[in-house]
């Protein structure tokens, strides 16, 4: 079914605020889900909300954020069990205000969960002519090369670049499919790509349930495991534990960087836009 874009946006609106959302957080919320939408990423797209009320399981929703240490160039927030989408938004607008008054920043986040797309915390300091290096863990949902077992988040790693034109975004995940379109399959009745998910006995599955009792596989094998192994440990430095429990204490890095405090910022995105 395909719609405008202005009933999307009353239609998560409307789902957003009656699981509870606040009117301030809304449009933070939607117009990232809407993005993923825009970008053929349906999976991570309205479809979230429903996940998101799943977690809620008719609580109202957290949206306290707490900053917990801070200096010049870097700071440490808790988010307070808040959903990820508002955790990261904010770490994202604390870590571009503090590279641009000192040139580099870092700021790590934790206690959330649902941190969404990477990319769109990118292009937000891609606006504002900022390197990021992004890196989010989740819940042990993977399995790394070599074992069945759920070892891993399914762990995001971004880097964003502005350029004269459009910035330059690599982000990925680091297994092959992401943990929205298990759920996703699950609720439309629907098998997985093959190759995809261990069921808990370590045999391979199309079936979402079974995946969810075992678990995904990892992206780019052995190399690919280093790097999930490698965005955990990011994870733990930003706050979050080892191995998270299931949509529980998430963590969110993200490092900024002007370029213009390395050599002239026309001769960087000039280079970059080649």
């Amino acid at each position: 079914m395909k719609i405008t874009l202005d009933k999307a946006q009353q239609l998560a609106n409307d789902a957003l605020r009656k699981i509870g959302y606040k009117d301030d957080d809304i449009p933070k919320i939607r117009d990232h889900l809407l993005d993923s939408e825009l970008r053929g990423y349906g999976i991570a797209g309205l479809a979230r909300i429903l996940s998101i009320a799943d977690r809620l399981a008719g609580c109202p929703p957290a949206s306290s954020i707490v900053t917990t240490s801070e200096s010049p160039t870097t700071a440490q927030l808790d988010g307070k069990d808040t959903l990820g989408y508002l955790v990261a938004h904010k770490a994202t607008k604390v870590a571009i205000e503090k590279a641009k008054s000192s040139g580099v920043s870092a700021v790590g986040a934790h206690n959330t969960y649902y941190t969404g797309m990477l990319s769109y915390f990118a292009e937000m300091a891609a606006a504002k002519d900022l390197i990021t290096i992004i890196a989010s863990n989740c819940s042990p949902w993977v399995a790394p090369e070599g074992t069945y077992k759920p070892l891993v988040g399914t762990n995001p790693f971004c880097i964003g670049v502005p350029t004269d034109g459009v910035p330059i975004i690599y982000d990925i995940g680091t297994s092959r499919i992401i943990h929205a379109q298990v759920m996703l399959a699950k609720r439309k009745n629907e098998q997985l790509p093959p190759d995809t998910a261990f069921d808990e006995n370590g045999q391979m599955t199309t079936d979402p349930e079974k995946a969810l009792k075992g678990a995904l596989t990892v992206w780019g094998g052995a190399k690919g495991s280093g790097l999930a192994i490698a965005v955990q440990l990011l994870g733990i430095l930003a706050g979050s534990p080892a191995l998270p429990p299931n949509l529980e204490d998430f963590g969110f890095f993200i490092m900024a960087i002007d370029p213009s405090k390395f050599r002239p910022m026309g001769d960087f995105k000039r280079e970059a836009t080649i």
